[in-house]
């Protein structure tokens, strides 16, 4: 008996295997260790795929001459807008689509028949709209943020088990009480999984929005640089999205934590 438990205890120790911290960086600086020896080797053209060290060298030149710091803060402007009121917006509809079965009933068809449609298409309509500024690129990045947010507040508040409900109702909790000690707290983990998605989305539609209408911005600077075939700061643009993308996980991780310290 005890033979058997040892047994299984070694067949599920993967389970519990510890990883290190540093384990997340060994394969981000072996891609760019074998980036660089490519490059260095001249087994592609630096023009097609320049060398990290260029790349960096690009980056350094951009920020001393102002170019960078003002494409950047004019993209982090307009997600941080388009995240914040697409995100707010989308956890209220979800909530309330969950919670009222007359919302449910007549917001619903509305939110899955828009949905599917994808929301760069919208853009130019947007700006017939709202004229070339930045509402439209708000606007669109709010548009993106906004569904799969509140397809998964819609989820997660469903989710809820109706015990927890009635029991919060027959100890005399009011409407308000029971969305934001019941299901707010119980659909947390499915918003926080709509949050993570649409983090990604947004980044995806403040570059096609940049590239399309505006004159700043890191999606405006990708395709000014690739216009005239400057690959190295180019590839600084796409660098910078990358390390945003990383941000916007890892900080969204950090709050879920937060908030749900038992997952």
């Amino acid at each position: 008996m005890k033979e058997n438990r040892q047994y299984i205890k070694n067949r599920v120790a993967f389970l519990d295997q510890k990883i290190p911290a540093y384990a997340s960086a060994i394969g981000v600086v072996g891609l760019l260790v074998l980036w660089e020896i490519i490059c260095q080797l001249g087994l592609v053209s630096p023009v097609a795929l320049p060398a990290p060290s260029a790349i960096v060298m690009a980056g350094w030149e951009l920020l001393s001459s102002g170019d960078l710091h003002k494409n950047l803060l004019a993209s982090l402007y307009r997600i941080g807008m388009g995240y914040a009121i697409g995100s707010i917006v989308g956890i209220t509809v979800g909530l309330l689509l969950g919670f009222s079965k007359w919302a449910d009933a007549i917001v619903s068809p509305i939110v899955y028949s828009i949905y599917p449609i994808p929301k760069i298409a919208l853009l130019p309509l947007i700006i017939l709209w709202f004229g070339i500024g930045e509402l439209p690129k708000v606007s669109i990045i709010a548009l993106g943020v906004f569904f799969p947010v509140v397809i998964n507040t819609f989820s997660g508040v469903k989710n809820v088990d109706p015990i927890l409900i009635k029991a919060a109702v027959t100890f005399g909790s009011n409407h308000f009480n029971v969305i934001r000690k019941v299901i707010l707290p119980g659909s947390l983990p499915m918003i926080f999984a709509g949050l993570k998605l649409s983090a990604g989305t947004s980044l995806l539609l403040l570059v096609a929005a940049e590239m399309i209408a505006a004159q700043q911005g890191l999606g405006s600077m990708i395709n000014h640089y690739g216009n005239l075939m400057l690959t190295t700061k180019l590839m600084v643009g796409v660098v910078i999205l990358s390390l945003l993308g990383v941000f916007f996980n890892r900080s969204l991780q950090w709050v879920e934590k937060k908030l749900l310290p038992w997952k």
